[in-house]
């Protein structure tokens, strides 16, 4: 066993070795199917082989379980015809996707295995193909479409501002906003002095109500405010004719009867709003307090009626033909008597339109006609009043509801002065009722 030690045996083993060594580096960089376990061949059909070549990974679930064997151009398609290890089970059910290994545009081939209680697929057979889609390609080509649109829009906006096409809807956007720019240019120049004077006197308007509201105001405010809780303290116990209307259980079914009656008359209960209005002003300038108790019959929201008793302080008015006789001669001559203890009455239609309301009747005993608009989502109303036109009495006034049921206003009464009345600025508050909250009412008190 000598020749175990000569050269010739050393070098002979060594080549032995190294060659053993390089034949299984190579195996383990190839990564096919082994040579213990076998292969299977399969084959589909995808419209681009972009990507992909000959010895790519094939791979289920992220495992490599084969390569990519051949790569043939069939009938303009490319037809990749796959190895894998024997061991593989592929079912009917199995499909073959083409996956993304980075942003290079490497792939891979991808398979889905599908259910294992499907039956085998044989060796050689054509694997149906799954989705394509989500690979850098589709994403490259959803960028270039993006940029595209991006480049029209880009485009359209150039010759809308600088060339001033309106073949589109952007250029006749920009066209009309360069028209009202300019019409508003054109308004506020020519009448700068008017819009001056509007701002003077709007300013004016808040010197006077600043005026107004002093501490003496605030007291007579504070004063009204009592009443008022004094008011609703008495129709909370029951007391007075809104407190029996409220508290008498015979007055609501009375009283919702005729809602209903007049309801049927003026087009159905079903479509009528009905609701019953209180309020108190105190009269600041003489220390009075006028009341107004109404109803509002609306079938629709284009129209209402009003129907309104209002207890004023400074009386009713009325001319009567006074006949004397001197030195056997008639005279007659007029005399206006004042009743202090009579109501005066309010009847209106009212015709709605958006947030304005144009309203004419019988206001306080004499003709009428009125206005009114909504701010606010018609938490507050602006109202002028103007009613007997011989004497031309002007009644302007602002109400605000500060939550539903109840309101403040404030304004002034007889602002002209005329029918030997006083001017006077008025506060007071008030309280509203529907016919939803009636009917809520009479079923509590029927309990």
């Amino acid at each position: 066993m000598t020749w175990l030690g000569t050269p010739e045996f050393k070098v002979g083993a060594l080549v032995v070795i190294v060659s053993a060594l390089i034949g299984g580096m190579a195996l383990k960089v190839a990564e096919g199917p082994g040579l213990l376990t076998g292969k299977k061949t399969y084959h589909f059909t995808v419209d681009s082989a972009s990507g992909l070549v000959r010895n790519s990974a094939v791979k289920m679930a992220g495992i490599k379980i084969g390569i990519i064997d051949d790569i043939i151009l069939e009938k303009g398609r490319a037809k990749l015809v796959i190895a894998v290890d024997g061991d593989s089970q592929l079912t009917t059910s199995t499909r073959a996707e083409l996956k993304s290994d980075g942003i290079l545009g490497d792939k891979h081939v991808e398979l889905s295995p599908g259910s294992l209680n499907d039956p085998m697929l044989p060796a050689g057979s054509e694997i149906p193909l799954g989705s394509t889609k989500g690979g850098m390609d589709d994403v490259m080509a959803d960028v270039s479409r993006v940029a595209k649109s991006m480049n029209e829009l880009m485009e359209t906006l150039n010759k809308a501002a600088k060339e001033g096409d309106k073949s589109t809807s952007i250029g006749r956007i920009i066209d009309n906003i360069e028209r009202v720019t300019g019409d508003l240019k054109d308004i506020t120049g020519d009448n700068k002095e008017k819009i001056n004077e509007i701002v003077d006197r709007i300013r004016n308007l808040s010197k006077n109500i600043d005026n107004y509201i002093n501490e003496d105001s605030l007291a007579h405010l504070d004063k009204a405010l009592k009443n008022i809780d004094d008011i609703t303290t008495k129709v909370n116990k029951g007391e007075g004719t809104l407190g029996r209307l409220i508290n008498d259980e015979q007055t609501i079914d009375e009283l919702n009867s005729a809602i209903t009656q007049v309801n049927k008359f003026l087009g159905g209960a079903n479509q009528m709003e009905t609701s019953v209005d209180f309020h108190s002003e105190y009269l600041t300038d003489t220390s009075q307090t006028k009341s107004f108790l109404g109803m509002r019959l609306q079938p629709g929201l284009d129209r209402y009626y009003e129907l309104m008793v209002v207890d004023d302080p400074q009386g009713v008015k009325r001319a009567e033909s006074v006949v004397s006789e001197e030195d056997g001669i008639a005279h007659e001559s007029s005399k206006t008597i004042t009743f202090k203890n009579k109501l005066k009455y309010t009847a209106l239609f009212a015709k709605n339109f958006w947030d304005l309301t144009i309203k004419g009747g019988l206001i306080e005993n004499n003709g009428g006609v009125g206005l009114d608009y909504y701010f606010m989502a018609k938490q507050l109303r602006f109202s002028v009043e103007l009613f007997n036109f011989q004497e031309a009495q002007l009644r302007v006034f602002a109400r605000y509801n500060f939550f539903k049921g109840v309101y403040a206003i404030t304004g002034g009464d007889n602002l002209l002065g005329n029918d030997d009345g006083q001017a006077s600025f008025f506060v007071g508050a008030g309280i509203f009722i529907t016919n939803d909250d009636l009917k809520t009412l009479a079923s509590k008190f029927a309990l």
